[in-house]
């Protein structure tokens, strides 16, 4: 591939290494990136992680789209950075996921809202160029029909729409691409709605509800507001994806139920209800328990134990686990369960694996949380730890490699290759900060070493002599 330095940005990138691909007219950013200046262009930046595969999905359309970009003689660059490697400017702009877009337009960041494909991107790069606004609305039926037709409708009601609130209304609005945003100061109107002081209203097909905005006129609380009043208020798991994470809950509470029963309509029932009360702090879902879906074991139930339900904490990659005493749909208990959660007062469920037969009897042990502290922290023993995801693309590949490092130790009785689930095994004492990690626990003291190599055989067991209290002696040694 050939590259180039960026001449053009001088000041928009401090202290990190700025290059063009030019076979793909994108900028790739490495090292650390201290500040983004609000100087010379606007840039969207991508975030992703090589093992993502809606990443490797993502690359040719985001290739194409800067490709028609440049055609056009657009002045909106497109970069992208290796967020796994780039863990600072990640957490600074609270990446969760992979892909992850981001339009940094007058050095403010904007969420991207619009398709995979590279039409799509560069449609929505375009409008939010040209600063899409809200519809103007002169009257009641024009009103009521443009709240009809649409899924999801934001109204802004100003008697000034020259104010600062206005402004950061519209301001907002340009971060929407999928929903319809009006604006008015017709009394007419605010008569025909009824409402009575000057407001954002959200009104939303699907749930046949309104919701008023009563939060600080500030940009960033606007658009947390439609984030989340955006979202149904019960999701149906079998059908959710990733926008479960996206409307700024941090906790999801999950009723296992089967949709043949008759208990469905009164769970579905009873989370709506509850839906209306924890709203701002809860997102509430039902699990169809007749399908399977991976996202049960993020949740931590078994299928033994259906009718059930759970409160999660999510702050990826940790998860916290809460259970009720005992399964009901009544009103009052589903309520004083969610309460004490919120409130600090009930403690987390650790999820364990059932213990395997076979745990020990290989080379590579599979570790569950009931084992995990007992074979980790014996002070005898240096034991490597594989922290995994099934669900994680480089877990296929990473097993495998440990299998035959184990095999290469299976004779030395104070070194201990595991291996453990970490997503259906929760572990109190150790937080990890990825769904794929590798620790090693030194024997006496058991001081944690992270593991950054290059996750070879070789490399691993050069890892293992290096942070070894006592080394072994003899050609075969490590």
């Amino acid at each position: 591939k050939s590259f180039a330095f960026l001449k053009i940005l001088p000041k928009f990138f401090q202290n990190s290494t700025v290059v063009v691909d030019k076979a793909t007219n994108i900028i790739l950013l490495n090292n650390r990136i201290n500040k983004l200046s609000p100087q010379v262009i606007d840039i969207t930046l991508k975030f992703y992680a090589p093992w993502c595969t809606h990443c490797k999905n993502l690359a040719p359309e985001y290739v194409k789209a800067a490709e028609k970009l440049a055609t056009q003689g657009s002045l909106i660059k497109l970069a992208e950075i290796n967020a796994e490697e780039e863990r600072g400017i990640s957490k600074r702009y609270d990446i969760s996921g992979y892909p992850t877009l981001k339009l940094f337009k007058d050095g403010k960041p904007l969420d991207y809202t619009g398709g995979r494909m590279a039409e799509s991107i560069v449609q929505w790069l375009l409008e939010k160029n040209t600063g899409r606004t809200a519809t103007s609305l002169k009257n009641t039926n024009k009103a009521k029909s443009f709240i009809k037709d649409n899924e999801i409708v934001i109204i802004g009601f100003f008697k000034d729409q020259s104010s600062e609130k206005a402004k950061r209304f519209l301001s907002v609005a340009a971060d929407f691409q999928n929903y319809k945003f009006g604006i008015t100061s017709e009394d007419e109107i605010l008569l025909g709605l009824n409402i009575h002081n000057e407001t954002i209203v959200l009104f939303h097909k699907l749930d046949d509800r309104r919701t008023e905005f009563d939060d600080n006129y500030t940009e960033e609380a606007i658009r947390a507001f439609i984030n989340r009043e955006s979202l149904p208020l019960v999701f149906d798991l079998s059908q959710a994806d990733a926008n479960i994470f996206t409307g700024g809950h941090q906790y999801h509470f999950v009723i296992f139920v089967s949709k043949i029963s008759e208990q469905y309509n009164q769970a579905h029932q009873a989370a709506k209800q509850l839906a209306t009360e924890f709203r701002r702090q809860v997102m509430f879902l039902i699990y169809d328990t007749e399908e399977d879906n991976f996202l049960a074991t993020l949740f931590g139930a078994k299928r033994s134990e259906y009718p059930t339900m759970r409160l999660v904490r999510i702050n990826l990659p940790q998860i916290t686990r809460y259970k009720p005493q005992k399964f009901s749909l009544a009103l009052e208990t589903m309520r004083a369960f969610i309460q004490s959660v919120l409130d600090n007062k009930l403690q987390p469920f650790l999820m364990s694996e059932d213990i395997p037969q076979d745990w020990n009897t290989k080379a590579l042990k599979t570790l569950v949380a009931k084992t995990f502290n007992e074979v980790v922290f014996d002070a005898d023993k240096t034991v490597l730890v594989l922290f995994y995801s099934p669900s994680h693309p480089l877990s296929t590949m990473t097993i495998p490699v440990f299998e035959q490092l184990a095999e290469k130790y299976k004779n030395k009785s104070s070194i201990v290759i595991a291996k453990i689930d970490i997503l259906a095994n929760q572990l109190e004492s150790i937080p990890t900060d990825s769904f794929l990690s590798i620790k090693l626990f030194k024997e006496g003291d058991k001081k944690t070493v992270n593991y950054k190599g290059t996750g070879t055989v070789e490399d691993l067991s050069k890892f293992i002599k290096k942070h070894r209290k006592y080394l072994f002696y003899g050609k075969d040694e490590l």
